[in-house]
């Protein structure tokens, strides 16, 4: 073998082991970032008090969050993809959570109600210009009153425009009072 012809099989030979070290760093970062999202998702489900999250099963692959496991109605069934939609780095929601008690419309508006107060609630959380903990939020067949104190005009419009632009809301009453300080 010639000296070009051993230089350019040992360059071929670098580049394929590039490639294939880069693919496995790749395939690392992917799978560390969707244990990261399960983890979230997992904490969500936990910390919401609506749902029973040890019935709900979470997976993750490249962003794609697959709910499985049951419910017991499906506002419930609704209130878990929403609450997992709202999460940083979910690319999609693949829900197959079985629903339980289909027959429960009388508890549906009971419950639809608390969906809309927790998802708002859970938005205004994930939101660093709003303070959620000054915020009271009440939900009554698709009508949210907003009242309690935000700091500035700004956080007013936000909070006011999140609760509009979210899922079942009819409607919104804003009793919020503005403190600059």
């Amino acid at each position: 073998m010639n000296k070009l012809t051993k230089t350019l099989s040992a360059v071929a030979v670098i580049s394929v082991l590039g490639l294939s070290s880069q693919a496995e760093a790749n395939d690392w970062k992917d799978k560390s970032k969707d244990a990261w999202i399960d983890g979230k998702a997992e904490t969500v489900l936990l910390m919401n008090t609506n749902l029973n999250s040890f019935d709900i099963n979470t997976d993750v692959e490249k962003g794609v969050v697959i709910l499985t496991g049951k419910v017991d109605s499906e506002v419930e069934r609704d209130l878990a993809e929403e609450l997992i939609e709202s999460l940083d780095g979910v690319n999609s929601v693949e829900n197959e959570l079985t629903v339980m008690n289909k027959d429960k419309s009388s508890f549906g508006n009971t419950m639809m109600d608390a969906k809309v107060a927790t998802v708002l609630e859970t938005k205004y959380l994930l939101e660093s210009e709003v303070s959620a903990t000054d915020i009271d939020i009440e939900a009554e067949n698709g009508v949210v009153k907003l009242s309690g104190m935000v700091s500035s005009d700004a956080e007013h419009d936000l909070a006011i425009a999140i609760a509009k632009n979210t899922d079942d809301v009819k409607r919104v009453i804003d009793e919020l009072e503005v403190t600059e300080e």
